[in-house]
């Protein structure tokens, strides 16, 4: 055969090969991820078990040496597995998941190289106080899910030993959480050491659905407290006296992570793995000095408006000490936060052309850890929808929470912030179950930041003090990218981080302590915010502009959202492609 027929030959089944081809990529690439999730249960059946009804529910998290090594191998040879995948020849919604399962392996992996793994508690959570969240936001329903639970419990002494030993390697290599912040923290392990019937651990035994008789019941419970007595409380005993005897005496003497060996390196991974984008220390800094100058003049004319006779540090004064501003007791405090949500709720219709199924809930901050914690967070609901998402507030010295920030708030930490994101991403039975259930910090954040100007068009803000609190948190966002890198990249100390704060937002003292204390234990995690929000703003104005009246602000928030959290990078060629198929639309 002549050089010219074999050229015509394979040209004539090149369109036949390639589909094939495709296919082929696109099956080992789902094969490959659904190994992952498959071995991520296994490995992490505490996390995986509040979002898959199929993590086993009686096993905690094995992390031990072998068991983390193993791990660490594991994302190494999925790397090199995802390698020999030509994305060019995978579907449209393939190229997606590929993207972002390569930049989640890479940087999971690089995380876990670093000496800044040891520091795995922060001042916002630790294995101490996310267990028993965990335990009392599962549902349970049948003996089988006590039993578990007994089960479970029954390992937390091994769990709590793991946890210590990886502590111990962290103090052997010089890497522990900085003195400065942790003078609080000692309370939020020794409050879960309490008599069995009072223990957080014995909430789930307190009360039976119909499908428990009152015999068995008792034989569950009486068993949980037995458990709780002989395992619960002597594990967080031995918490409590290592963290007297070993770490405390060990913790580091700087806040910033830059101080320590190796750690501007681990600094610089983690502002890349929670951004999701290619960036650096001063990049982030001088940003973050440019969104503050922004969000003053804009505060600025607020404080014009409403007459203020003084400065802006005169007007954050009066913000946080007129009694106008502030609930008398927590009873009016939840049920302004109730009133506000359910205001939003009737108002999202508006803005989104459906709407997840699964409900949420507000729930009170446990009392053992509300000193340490910020003023809301949320918890996300089971991915089967047999679970309500849950959104915490905090209402630990009410004096330093202000009802104008309410409606900023509960767009972030409810709807339609986290709450609608993360639905709607547990939601889509089309995405692979590791995407359903990962989360991607500078999106979900981001989205839930976008969500708070969103509440400006939803029409959120009754009063000139409620679009100061909108602003009061933005502003927050900006200067965290200052005072954050401030920190870990240019020798910050923490009070010149508080007095920053305190200088430039409109958050009380108690917030702004708990808040520094946070980005000082969580290196980079705060940057998140602000990079994700104003992605988010960017593509909005981005497709607006180039569609026109074909624009709908409605289809374009699903667009955003139903396809789960992901990059910033992978985000924006999504929206793209979406907004060319667009234009094809008439």
């Amino acid at each position: 055969m002549t050089r010219q027929l074999i050229v015509i030959v394979i040209t004539l089944l090149l369109p036949l090969g390639m589909p094939a081809l495709a296919a082929k990529d696109d099956t080992r690439l789902e094969r490959q991820m659904a190994d992952y999730w498959d071995a991520y249960l296994k490995a992490f059946p505490l996390t995986a078990m509040m979002y898959s009804a199929d993590a086993p529910r009686d096993q905690l998290d094995d992390l031990s040496p072998r068991a983390l090594r193993a791990w660490h191998k594991l994302l190494g040879r999925h790397i090199s597995q995802l390698e020999k995948i030509n994305p060019a020849r995978l579907s449209n919604a393939n190229r997606d998941h590929h993207a972002a399962f390569n930049w989640m392996l890479r940087n999971e992996h690089a995380n876990l190289e670093l000496n800044s793994s040891y520091l795995i508690f922060t001042t916002f959570s630790g294995w101490h106080s996310s267990l028993p969240q965990i335990v009392q936001a599962l549902t349970y329903r049948h003996e089988q899910d006590y039993r578990d639970l007994i089960k479970l419990l029954s390992a937390v002494d091994v769990y709590a030993q793991q946890n210590m030993d990886i502590l111990r390697q962290g103090i052997a290599v010089g890497y522990t959480q900085p003195c400065v912040s942790l003078t609080e923290y000692e309370a939020s392990i020794t409050g879960y050491i309490t008599e069995p019937a009072k223990s957080a651990f014995a909430k789930p035994f307190q009360q039976f659905p119909d499908t428990i008789t009152p015999t068995l019941g008792t034989e569950l419970r009486e068993a949980a407290y037995q458990v709780i007595d002989e395992v619960i409380n002597p594990a967080y005993a031995s918490y409590t006296d290592f963290w007297r005897e070993e770490y405390l005496p060990a913790c580091r003497k700087k806040a910033g992570l830059s101080s320590l060996p190796g750690g501007r390196e681990a600094y610089d991974q983690a502002l890349r793995y929670f951004i999701s984008l290619e960036t650096d220390a001063d990049s982030v800094h001088a940003l973050g000095l440019k969104e503050v100058e922004r969000i003053r003049q804009d505060m600025q004319a607020v404080i014009d408006e409403v007459d203020f006779a003084g400065d802006f540090d005169s007007f954050l004064k009066f913000l946080r000490t007129d009694p106008q501003f502030y609930a008398q007791n927590e009873e009016s405090y939840l049920h302004y936060i109730a009133w506000v949500t359910r205001t939003i709720d009737s108002k999202l219709p508006e803005f989104f052309a459906r709407l997840p199924a699964n409900p949420y809930g507000i729930s009170i901050v446990p009392e053992q850890i509300a000193p340490t914690t910020t003023t809301a967070y949320y918890q996300p609901g089971a991915a089967d929808g047999t679970r309500a998402g849950q959104y915490f507030v905090n209402t630990w010295n009410l004096p330093a929470r202000p009802l104008y920030e309410i409606p900023a708030l509960s767009l972030h930490e409810a709807v339609p912030g986290h709450h609608l994101q993360i639905s709607f991403q547990q939601e889509n039975k089309n995405m692979p179950d590791w995407r359903r259930n990962h989360y991607f910090h500078a999106f979900g954040e981001g989205w839930a930041l976008y969500t708070e100007l969103l509440g400006e068009e939803m029409g959120m803000y009754k009063t000139p003090y409620e679009r100061f609190g909108r602003m009061i948190y933005e502003i927050w966002r900006a200067v965290r990218l200052v005072v954050d890198t401030g920190i870990h990249a240019k020798g910050w100390s923490r009070q010149k981080a508080i007095d920053y704060m305190l200088a430039n937002t409109g958050l009380t003292r108690q917030n702004v302590i708990a808040e520094v204390d946070r980005y000082i234990t969580w290196p980079g995690q705060a940057t998140a915010y602000k990079h994700g929000e104003l992605k988010f703003r960017e593509l909005r104005a981005r497709a607006e502009q180039q569609l026109g009246q074909q624009f709908d602000l409605r289809e374009f928030h699903l667009a955003l959202l139903e396809g789960g959290s992901m990059p910033l990078t992978v985000l924006e060629d999504k929206i793209d492609e979406w907004v060319a198929a667009r234009k094809g639309v008439r």
